[in-house]
């Protein structure tokens, strides 16, 4: 009997030793990619895609696309901004003018805006880096938005 336990006892630290070196493996970072663009396509679908639409390109003279544009691919700070903030100005985007104000979505956390801005960094064709929740963090906190 007491070989039995000791064999149990051995298995079930063999086990937890293996959970424990998986735990501890570092994240690839396109298993960590990959997270965070599924989050963000959530985040997209329930509040980006009314007005910027499912392909990415908005509405004519209203809601400017976020394909291919120098809003989306370019300055991260500027971009986490305009999220955190919101946008009133019109902008002039592939030659067409966009004139519809965007709401400042400061209520999401530091992980949705990057997961959301990674999604869209890296869909519709875009092939930008993506955002960490770090970046959202330090400009959150360096525009004083709360």
């Amino acid at each position: 009997m007491k070989k039995k336990k000791s064999a149990v006892l051995l298995f079930l630290t063999f086990l937890a030793s293996l959970s424990f070196a998986q735990a501890k493996k570092p994240i690839h970072h396109s298993t960590a990619v990959a997270a965070s663009m599924a989050r963000g396509k959530v985040v997209y679908t329930n509040i980006c895609l009314a007005c910027h639409m499912a392909d990415g390109n908005g509405v004519p003279t209203m809601n400017p696309p976020i394909v291919n544009t120098d809003y989306v691919l370019g300055d991260k700070p500027r971009l986490i901004k305009i999220v955190l903030n919101g946008f009133k100005e019109d902008v002039q985007i592939n030659g067409q003018t966009f004139s519809n104000n965007m709401s400042p979505h400061s209520d999401l956390t530091d992980r949705q805006i990057a997961d959301v801005l990674t999604y869209v960094r890296k869909s519709f064709g875009n092939k930008a880096g993506g955002v960490m929740a770090l970046e959202v963090k330090n400009v959150r906190a360096l525009n004083n938005v709360k």
